[in-house]
């Protein structure tokens, strides 16, 4: 469990209604306008682009870094190279007092934060420093840190930063926006006559012609690169580009990635030294360009890490996360937020400080999908999760839990059947728990949590089927909801795939396909797990293996081969095994286009799903791991409307994450509890009476939220839907 000191941090967020509301705000006008910025452009080849063109630059880093300072100091500039933050930070120290810098103005940059630079010369000089771009600014008269990478003063309201500006005017300013960027320009103009010295990162550092680049939208990087008379640029190393026809790519992805925007405002390039003003007349300046390692080539060297690299540092990951929307950049980040943030936090700081913050990813993938560079940030986070696990051991429930319980089938199995038989004690009614006690309160304060079945299915499946013209066989592996929480769903599975013709086998030696303990970082448990289902789903010999669970199905088709890799017998077993996996919705859909209903329908044989003989109308929720881990969205949508009959009302967001995240809401139902709020709310909103998903953990989250609620909306997977089409 995360310190308490992190707990309250996240409960002061959440608490935070002008931070919310700000976050709220700015997402959902993000989503549409990336997508208007993106209109017309191969989005996929873009990314692949922009992927390629990073990690061959991470690749050759150091020479890249050496043909750089050798083109830049061709044209003037000096060049060095800092392997640490502080020996970057020593030579900005040393360059002040030998040049007696007196003013440093500064645009925006994550590497100078990354370092702590205005606090270390803070410390060890009296020279004022002044962040000049406007949201810098704002932060560092509030005394904070940037809440975002491209925003950094997003967290804050217009009627704060005029609360801010009026302590420093010392005048009683208003909300009005145009008035205060005004007096933000009047109040920093004098800053930029008088400095000594500019501070500046930069978006792109060009090997090739020894360019930087900088993209932004106010004037005041271009004021700070040109009218001091020395300007000093802290480049992290993974800013390089081999050509300067590799800076297109970037121009394409990072300001439609950031903010929705074509083309910033401004593209400034600047090679080698520029003329500038002096009392004599006019002379050249100083340009110091620092290129930074500070952990960028050990993440380079790293198989699995090295990816991150490719971050062009628009902040899109933060612009979708339903997690940064509830707590912001300060509560879920270190220097750098989100999830991307705690992967460069551990490499460029400290593993320590990304230890509570990793926590906080839930797992939904919707910043993978949106990344230019084509990061797998989950499986990074996951990554770096078991690190941290590693070290620092787990929680005592869990562990016993993990351990002792979940990979012992008969222990497990047993307790779920006691549960069943004494979950009454503590008010089971109609299928919920709808009030757990004393410290246990608040797993049931936003949603009622679903009653074990008295029956599972292990024990239903056991029943005669019938299946006409038999085609085959296939296995069903239920997963722990399905098989002691949502048997019904099991029973529609089985219907439906007889009356496909196909038997169902449900062999009784499976167990847990090992989520909790993956999405826990506890590796060695999640492939004890791997390794009983390897041996059981492929006793029977079947020409599919089915699950209607998206994160069991992406489990048995992907994590058992990468948990069993280079075991000759067991790699080969989850190859074949990830061969014959199918998702339910997915598998009916590929027999219904095969074919196999519209000829049932014609000769009224059996493996039809008929249409109801009145519409219903339902709306659709994507799972988050059936849409981005499996990539499956169509497909239900059609079975829905086109074989059982329905009309599909798509609500607004539906791929936006319930907030279950497995444990995730056990750990996190502070957080978890708000983002089901805006679930709840797009559901309710279409006005249908039921909605529809493919995934047991969804319904435990939205049917718990709902009947917390008292609403008439009912909950279905696709499958008990397809199954109500066929009558009894």
């Amino acid at each position: 469990m995360a310190k308490d000191s992190f707990k309250q941090g996240i409960e002061k967020a959440l608490q935070n209604k002008n931070l919310t509301g700000a976050l709220d705000r700015f997402q959902e006008a993000y989503v549409e306008s990336r997508k208007k910025a993106f209109a017309g452009v191969d989005l996929e080849a873009l990314r692949e682009q922009v992927k390629c063109t990073k990690a061959m630059a991470a690749e050759n880093m150091e020479e890249l870094a050496a043909q750089f300072k050798e083109q830049a100091e061709k044209r003037g500039a000096k060049v060095y190279v800092a392997r640490t933050g502080q020996e970057a930070k020593d030579y900005i120290l040393n360059l002040v007092r030998e040049k007696e810098v007196k003013t440093i103005v500064k645009s925006k940059s994550m590497a100078t934060e990354e370092i702590h630079l205005n606090e270390y010369l803070r410390d060890n000089t009296d020279v004022t420093v002044k962040e000049t771009d406007l949201g810098e600014w704002i932060i560092q008269l509030a005394g904070q840190k940037p809440s975002h990478m491209v925003m950094p003063a997003i967290h804050l309201t217009k009627e704060e930063v005029a609360d801010i500006f009026s302590k420093e005017v010392d005048e009683r300013l208003t909300s009005d926006i145009p008035r205060l960027v005004k007096v933000a320009r009047n109040e920093l103009r004098k800053y930029f006559i008088q400095a000594e010295m500019g501070i500046s990162g930069a978006n792109i550092a060009v090997a090739e012609t020894g360019t930087l680049v900088l993209l932004t939208n106010e004037g005041n990087a271009r004021l700070v690169t040109t009218l001091p008379k020395i300007h000093v640029a802290l480049v992290g190393m993974e800013k390089l580009a081999a050509k300067f026809s590799d800076i297109n790519h970037v121009l394409q992805a990072l300001p439609r990635s950031a903010t929705g925007q074509q083309l910033t405002s401004y593209v400034t390039m600047i090679t080698g030294v520029t003329p500038v003003a002096t009392e004599e007349g006019y002379g050249e300046k100083e340009l110091h360009i620092i290129l930074m390692d500070n952990g960028r080539t050990a993440m380079r060297d790293d198989p699995v890490f090295k990816q991150a690299l490719q971050c062009v540092r628009c902040a899109a990951c933060l612009n979708v996360c339903p997690v940064y929307r509830m707590v912001g950049g300060h509560v879920f980040g270190h220097v750098y937020a989100g999830g991307i943030g705690t992967i460069l936090t551990a490499f460029f700081n400290e593993m320590k400080e990304s230890a509570d913050i990793q926590g906080l990813c839930i797992q939904c993938g919707q910043c993978k999908e949106v990344c230019p560079g084509k990061i797998d940030i989950p499986r990074l986070i996951l990554e770096l999760r078991k690190q941290i696990t590693k070290e620092k051991g787990q929680p005592f429930a869990q562990k016993i839990i993990l351990e002792s319980v979940l990979t012992d089938r008969k222990r497990f199995h047993s307790l779920l059947r006691l549960v069943s038989k004494t979950q009454g004690l503590v008010g089971a009614k109609d299928g919920f728990i709808r009030h757990l006690p004393l410290f246990f309160s608040n797993l049931t304060e936003n949603r009622s949590l679903p009653a074990v079945a008295e029956v599972p299915f292990r024990d239903i499946i056991k029943k005669p089927q019938q299946v006409e013209n038999k085609k085959g066989t296939v296995v069903f592996y239920a997963g722990c909801l399905i098989d002691f929480v949502y048997p019904e769903v099991g029973e529609a599975v089985v219907k439906v795939m007889n009356q496909q013709g196909y038997e169902v086998a449900f062999p009784e030696e499976q167990t847990c396909c090992g989520a909790p303990a993956k999405y826990s970082g506890v590796e060695e448990v999640a492939k004890k797990l791997a390794r009983q289902n390897l041996d059981a789903l492929l006793s029977v010999d079947a020409d599919y293996v089915i699950s209607a669970c998206p994160t069991c199905t992406g489990a048995l088709i992907h994590d058992f081969g990468e948990q069993w890799a280079g075991d000759s017998e067991y790699e080969e077993k989850a190859k074949k095994l990830a061969n014959k996996t199918k998702d339910f919705a997915w598998l009916v859909h590929q027999l219904n286009q095969q074919g196999n209903l519209d000829d049932s329908k014609k000769t009224g044989a059996v493996g039809v799903v008929p249409r109801k003989a009145s519409p219903c109308q339902i709306t659709y929720h994507d799972s988050c791991h059936l849409k981005r881990v499996l990539g499956i969205f169509k497909e239900p949508r059609e079975l829905l409307n086109g074989v059982a009959g329905c009309d599909v009302v798509e609500m607004h967001a539906s791929d936006v994450c319930c907030g279950m995240g497995g444990s995730y809401s056990i750990k996190f139902p502070e957080i978890s509890k708000p983002i089901l709020e805006l679930k709840l709310k797009n559901i309710e909103a279409t006005g249908a009476p039921v909605v529809a998903m493919d995934c047991p953990g969804c319904m435990l989250q939205i049917g718990g939220g709902l009947d917390k609620k008292g609403s008439w909306i009912k909950v279905k997977h696709t499958a008990q839907i397809l199954a109500e089409g066929l009558g009894k």
